[in-house]
């Protein structure tokens, strides 16, 4: 029997390089959309036309060293303004259930915790950019950043291509901001299969929903 609507919700995927959020938030929206869930899955950057363009920039070999820290984040957020107006609001405002792959933590974690670009600095880029939009729910995938790193595909743009100690950096990012917010992270080894972490996503999901209800 299929499960009962929900209100809409916004649930955000967070973590480094390989640690599977992308076959995650695939894994989510398939189980949900079979019990009965209407979910838009989406992702940063290049979800839409100009997060295209935007996300062809940064996986340009050649602006690796080129691209300043400050570039690089006005770049992110630049398509998250896009984003949010053009999918993120729109889906929400309909009732679906939203999986956002990548969101504002990233570049807390990226280009503020990695980059050394100062943190509320980047917090009020994150708030116009959003229009102050915040998850219900972010499921973090915590993986060493080696073992991440190890996975095929998984270096193709600027980020994925920096240095061990900026990925140990960014961990530590998300894991601080995890602490600091405890009632909206859940943190899920990245490390386990790929059902494992699956089944603790959609247990964190459903509790998020009930409460929501």
């Amino acid at each position: 029997m299929a499960a009962a609507q929900s209100r809409a919700a916004f649930i955000t995927l967070e973590g480094g390089e390989g640690s599977g959020k992308t076959t995650l938030a695939a894994a989510i929206a398939d189980s949900l959309r079979d019990q009965g869930q209407t979910v838009c899955a989406t992702w940063e950057p290049g979800s839409t036309e100009l997060g295209r363009l935007i996300q062809g920039i940064l996986e340009m070999k050649e602006h690796g060293s080129a691209l300043s820290a400050l570039a690089e984040l006005l770049l992110f957020e630049a398509d998250r303004v896009q984003h949010v107006s053009e999918v993120v609001l729109p889906a929400l405002d309909a009732g679906r259930l939203v999986i956002c792959d990548r969101f504002t933590d990233s570049s807390l974690a990226y280009q503020g915790y990695g980059r050394g670009l100062d943190l509320e600095f980047i917090r009020r880029l994150n708030d116009e950019a959003s229009g102050g939009l915040s998850p219900d729910l972010t499921l973090l995938l915590d993986i060493p950043p080696k073992a991440g790193l190890s996975r095929e595909g998984d270096q193709n743009d600027v980020t994925g291509r920096e240095s061990l100690d900026f990925h140990e950096r960014v961990r530590d990012g998300f894991l601080e901001l995890a602490r600091a917010e405890p009632e909206r992270f859940v943190v899920i080894d990245g490390t386990l299969a790929v059902e494992e972490v699956t089944e603790h996503a959609i247990a964190a999901i459903k509790e998020r929903l009930s409460l929501l209800r």
